[in-house]
């Protein structure tokens, strides 16, 4: 799949201004956003790409500050290499390592997880994944029955398995990360990962202790209802990929009219992990 990368240019200091860039792009469609020197990057579906709908849904921020954006075609091959030039390890605590196959290994970590940095999303960096294994860390997986939505490189879906989990399915609408998610499941020695390609429609008649989707608010809300049907009685939820501000209170809203409950939520950056009860 190709991709466009989208440069933005802020001119500016104040994060509160690029944090509304990256809310506003992610309500049609960019799903990754990577901050740089005096802006950040976007990316989207080469597919999914109406620059007459995107300047349309920027009118109301051009008349709020000033910013510029330039638009580049990634094709395949390319984005593979700009992840893989640009993948460097990463922890979690002093609990989790996640490398490349060509990093050192650091069996000191109770957890390793190897990730071959395709074109597939996840690979702990973003703020939301790394909050998201934060919670898989706190929380009690052994013996449960996990959902992960929007798995990307399938890393949530990994560390759910090494911290017991005893069935996983993970589920992404892209065949690149359909294809990821198996191979580093195979790199991990993880054998319990079931992956499907697809969206909600996917989603098995099946229950679920556990719901991990860290994809983007309105996707979430699409979900939202899907997601409640297969979860069970006191299961739980944790949601990620939106903001602070507003949209938690937008994703507690929804939730609450599907008998899922907040319980609480982390921060970083005005990003959010949440954990949710039905």
């Amino acid at each position: 799949m190709n991709y466009y990368e989208l440069l933005f240019t802020t001119l500016t200091t104040e994060d509160y201004q690029q944090d509304l860039l990256i809310g506003a792009l992610g309500e049609i469609g960019f799903d990754t956003f990577e901050e740089v020197d005096l802006g950040f990057k976007a990316y989207i579906p080469a597919t999914e790409l109406d620059l007459e709908k995107l300047e349309a849904h920027l009118i109301p921020y051009h008349q709020m500050f000033n910013f510029s954006y330039e638009v580049t075609l990634i094709p395949q091959k390319n984005w593979n290499e700009i992840w893989e030039s640009n993948f460097t390890p990463i922890q979690i605590g002093d609990q989790v390592f996640v490398r490349a196959t060509f990093h050192e290994a650091k069996p000191e970590f109770p957890y390793e997880i190897v990730i071959d940095p395709k074109m597939a999303f996840g690979t702990g960096h973003h703020q939301t994944t790394a909050m998201m294994m934060e919670l898989i860390l706190e929380n009690n997986f052994e013996g449960k029955d996990v959902l992960d939505m929007g798995c990307g490189t399938g890393i949530l879906a990994i560390l759910s398995a090494k911290r017991g989990a005893l069935t996983i399915t993970a589920i992404d609408y892209d065949p690149v990360c359909y294809e990821s998610t198996l191979e580093n499941a195979a790199l991990n020695k993880i054998e319990n990962i079931k992956a499907l390609c697809g969206s909600k429609e996917a989603i098995p008649d099946e229950q679920y202790d556990v719901v991990l989707a860290n994809i983007n608010r309105n996707i979430l809300l699409d979900q939202m209802e899907r997601y409640s049907q297969v979860l069970k009685p006191g299961g739980e939820i944790y949601f990620s990929g939106f903001y602070e501000s507003p949209d938690l209170d937008i994703i507690t809203d929804e939730a609450a009219k599907y008998g899922l409950k907040y319980i609480t939520h982390k921060q970083n950056n005005n990003w959010v992990a949440a954990k949710f009860l039905s």
